[in-house]
């Protein structure tokens, strides 16, 4: 059974910095596109970056862009979510997704993909 696990949330200050790391264990990252996502209190869930099987793409909405920045190491079975002069508005529990695919593109939709990780918060107050 395919397993994600994201890790490295928590509090922050407004325009502090974050690393999150969604790792995976039971198959091989490698042959999986990867996307993050985010839900806040009461807001539909938004996706903030995705990364193709062998990180030869990515994708930020703009929201985010320049300010995350998404990368894979799949030596080490593991995605990372670069999060910088993080706002208030991040604030939201962050999802890492993985989807089985041969192609080498991103997937934005939250539909496209397979299995989930559980969630770690983000909470970036003063």
């Amino acid at each position: 059974q395919v397993h994600l696990v994201e890790s490295g949330g928590g509090l922050v200050q407004p325009g502090g910095s974050l690393r999150l790391s969604c790792t995976a264990s039971r198959f091989t990252l490698d042959s999986y596109a990867i996307g993050w996502f985010r839900q806040a209190p009461g807001k539909e869930r938004e996706g903030v970056s995705c990364i193709s099987c062998r990180g030869g793409n990515t994708y930020y909405p703009d929201s985010v862009k320049d300010r995350f920045t998404i990368s894979r190491d799949n030596a080490k079975n593991t995605v990372y979510l670069e999060m910088n002069r993080l706002k208030a508005e991040d604030t939201a529990v962050y999802y890492c997704a993985a989807k089985s695919t041969r192609l080498f593109r991103v997937f934005k939709a939250a539909d496209e993909y397979d299995y989930w990780g559980q969630g770690t918060q983000v909470t970036v107050s003063s």
